[in-house]
């Protein structure tokens, strides 16, 4: 089974309450003295946790930086998804109308991390994205995640034009974000199956995943700035789902 690093206090925590049997061990900062740790510390040994002193320097080269607020966790990989349809099927299942962000191109951990805590925040049921343009997870993305990387599946396609097609087959529409788009996310029906694709700042959506889209919405920009971050554009457009999808009254 492959091993994995997290750390700050939301990831390691969030790892704590879902799956505990899958933490190896638990770094804490001997130094550290304060409320918040003191909390975090008896929470893991109330949990059967080893609990290692270390200091920064082991917990900095453990992390991959200093950004690690005096904790970090060696844990078992959780199972994932075999597929795509494996989830849908899931999810449809339980008579649920499927939500799903699609990032195309998205290289960045931060923004990757940011994306899964909106959709997490959202009630997205995965983040897709290919294998080949698109960053994987990672300590960096977890610890963005704050926790949302353990909650929310991350799925990389090898052939993204032919997942977002195979959704289609299941009755999912693909709504892709451009900002040359005549109608705007406030103009569509996002209560039903739906699978919102946003590409990368910049370049936006590559050209075959464009094409593969059922329609393209636009993100009405107010102010000077011609564009948004696309984990903020990301909790804008799942969060206008959402909107939709709450009964009324």
């Amino acid at each position: 089974m492959s091993t994995r690093v997290l750390y700050g206090f939301h990831a390691v925590t969030v790892r704590l309450k879902t799956a505990p049997e899958s933490i190896i061990e638990i770094h804490i900062d001997a130094t550290r003295r304060d409320a918040r740790m003191r909390q975090f510390a008896e929470r893991a040994r109330d949990a059967g946790m080893k609990i290692i002193d270390s200091d920064d320097e082991r917990l900095g080269k453990l992390s991959g930086g200093p950004r690690h607020q005096g904790v970090v966790a060696r844990v078992n990989a959780l199972k994932q998804h075999h597929s795509l349809d494996e989830l849908l099927e899931g999810v449809e299942a339980r008579q649920i109308a499927p939500l799903v962000l699609v990032l195309d191109g998205v290289t960045d951990p931060h923004n990757l991390g940011a994306c899964l805590r909106v959709a997490d925040g959202a009630g997205a049921h995965a983040v897709v994205a290919p294998k080949d343009h698109a960053v994987g997870l990672n300590a960096t993305v977890a610890k963005v995640a704050s926790g949302a990387a353990e909650t929310v599946p991350y799925l990389m396609v090898t052939n993204l034009a032919r997942s977002l097609s195979e959704m289609k087959e299941r009755g999912i529409r693909i709504i892709g974000t451009s900002d040359d788009a005549e109608q705007t996310l406030y103009d569509v029906d996002l209560s039903g199956p739906v699978a919102l694709v946003l590409g990368a700042e910049g370049a936006g959506m590559r050209q075959l995943t464009r094409k593969t889209c059922d329609e393209l919405i636009s993100i009405p920009m107010a102010g000077a700035v011609e564009s948004l971050n696309v984990s903020v554009a990301a909790g804008v457009c799942l969060y206008e789902a959402l909107r939709q999808r709450v009964p009324k009254g």
